[in-house]
C-alpha cells in the first residue's frame, strides 16, 4: 500500500530522524555516549520526534505494514515524554545502535523517492 501525502510526510519525518541518529551515534562508543549529555539529549529528541510521527500515521498504513514495530515506536516515545527520571542511557543506546538502523532499513522503501 502506498502512503497518502500527510502518512509519506510522517515516515519521511520518522526516517529524516533516524538517519540523524545514525550520524550522531557515528564514532561514539557506549561509555562516550553515557558521559555525553548534550548527544544523549539529541538522540531522545530525535526519538521523540520518530515516535510522535510513527503515532500520527494512519491506523490503514500501520495495519498494512506490520513490519514496522510501530507500538515499541511509540511506545519508547512516551516512556521518553513522559518518564523522565527512568530513562535509562543502556536502552537509549542499544536503540540508537541497534533498532533505529533497523528502522531505517525497513522506512527506506516505504517513502517515495523524489
Amino acid at each position: 500500500m502506498r502512503p497518502d501525502e500527510r502518512d509519506t510526510a510522517y515516515l519521511w519525518d520518522m526516517l529524516e530522524a533516524g538517519r540523524e541518529i545514525i550520524q550522531f551515534m557515528a564514532g561514539t562508543d557506549q561509555a562516550g555516549f553515557a558521559g555525553e549529555k548534550t548527544l544523549r539529549y539529541a538522540v531522545e529528541r530525535q526519538l521523540l520526534v520518530i515516535g510522535e510521527a510513527a503515532n500520527h500515521v494512519s491506523p490503514v498504513f500501520r495495519q498494512s505494514h506490520p513490519e514496522v514495530p510501530w507500538t515499541a515506536v511509540i511506545g519508547l516515545r512516551n516512556l521518553l515524554a513522559h518518564e523522565y527520571g527512568e530513562v535509562l542511557v543502556d536502552r537509549i543506546w542499544f536503540t540508537a545502535t541497534e533498532k533505529v538502523p533497523e528502522l531505517v532499513s525497513l522506512l527506506e522503501p516505504l517513502v517515495p523517492q523524489t
